[in-house]
């Protein structure tokens, strides 16, 4: 199982700090999502016994700006997420194969409904089910999260799109182990497999996207035959 976070300078703790206390609460890898390069990754990912996935996620005001962050990023991180929050956000990512991963898509102005349920699963672009505002929030804006948590779960079950989830840490404070998140999924309506399935996802989705980009594919879709290796 992966957790996704924020390290340092997006969040509070470095990359290597939020890695020990992953695997502290039994993940395997970590994505880490930011904007800035990370060329110290490949150095952490040979003294650490954690998987450090080199993600971005893309927080634009508009389906434009969005566009063209996807098309500078899409060839340097190994996933790419784009925070929704409103209704054109959140429909430009579904529409999007480039997008790995939909996040927050129930934050702020933004809403979720069956059409763009259909178009996340046609598209094969994940919806994030972010747990934090009701691990770290009470009363009024903790309600409010678990209906949007709930009212999602309703679409994704039943028009089976894909998903991952995570707790949203911005430190490894913030972290939660994987049987706390079942817990709090069990209020949203998931049981524990489907919580724990959210945070393999992420690691399917990493295993994918790092094969598509090996020398064993000409281009994305395109895989390297027995007669182009010859050459």
């Amino acid at each position: 199982m992966y957790e996704a976070v924020y390290a340092h300078p997006d969040g509070e703790s470095t990359a290597s700090r939020v890695a020990l206390a992953a695997e502290r609460y039994g993940y395997d890898g970590v994505v880490v999502r930011g904007m800035d390069a990370r060329p110290e990754y490949d150095r952490l990912r040979d003294e650490l016994d954690v998987d450090l996935v080199d993600a971005v996620e893309i927080d634009a005001p508009d389906p434009e700006h969005a566009s063209g962050a996807v098309g500078n990023y899409r060839p340097q991180r190994e996933l790419l997420i784009l925070r929704g929050g409103t209704n054109a956000l959140n429909r430009f990512a579904v529409e999007q194969p480039r997008v790995d991963v939909l996040a927050r898509p129930m934050s702020g102005r933004g809403n979720f409904n069956h059409v763009l349920a259909k178009a996340a699963r046609e598209n094969g672009v994940r919806v994030e089910f972010d747990l934090g505002p009701v691990l770290r929030t009470e009363g009024g804006t903790r309600v409010q999260s678990l209906s949007d948590l709930r009212k999602l779960r309703e679409l994704v079950e039943y028009y089976d799109v894909p998903y991952v989830v995570s707790a949203g840490a911005h430190s490894h404070l913030e972290l939660r182990a994987p049987r706390e998140l079942a817990a709090v999924g069990a209020v949203i309506g998931f049981d524990r497999e489907q919580i724990l399935d959210g945070l393999r996802e992420w690691r399917r989705l990493t295993e994918r996207n790092r094969e598509l980009t090996s020398e064993s594919f000409i281009a994305p879709g395109v895989k390297r035959g027995r007669y182009e290796e010859d050459d």
